[in-house]
């Protein structure tokens, strides 16, 4: 299997209030001065409290080159998956 980088796009104090072990915090408003550091991380699995913000994140990511790049939605959804594999 191949590592998936998981990138959390909250904001620094929800990403502190709970996360995904070995999450990245790169909050949403940081990704477009980020996009050389985001583009390294691929693959990735993106997310945020719900899946709005990740697939704002994505869908600027994909217009800009990165491909491989995956909405997880919420961050407990995430990390509920990861706790079933």
């Amino acid at each position: 299997m191949e590592k998936v980088n998981l990138i959390d796009v909250r904001t620094p104090d929800e990403f502190n209030a709970g996360s995904v072990p070995n999450a990245i915090n790169i909050p949403l408003n940081e990704v477009v001065n980020r996009l050389d550091e985001l583009k390294g991380l691929q693959p990735m699995l993106v997310f945020c409290a719900a899946g709005v913000r990740s697939q704002k994140a994505i869908d600027f990511l994909i217009a800009n080159g990165v491909n491989q790049v995956e909405n997880g939605g919420g961050w407990l959804d995430v990390n509920a998956r990861l706790n079933s594999l």
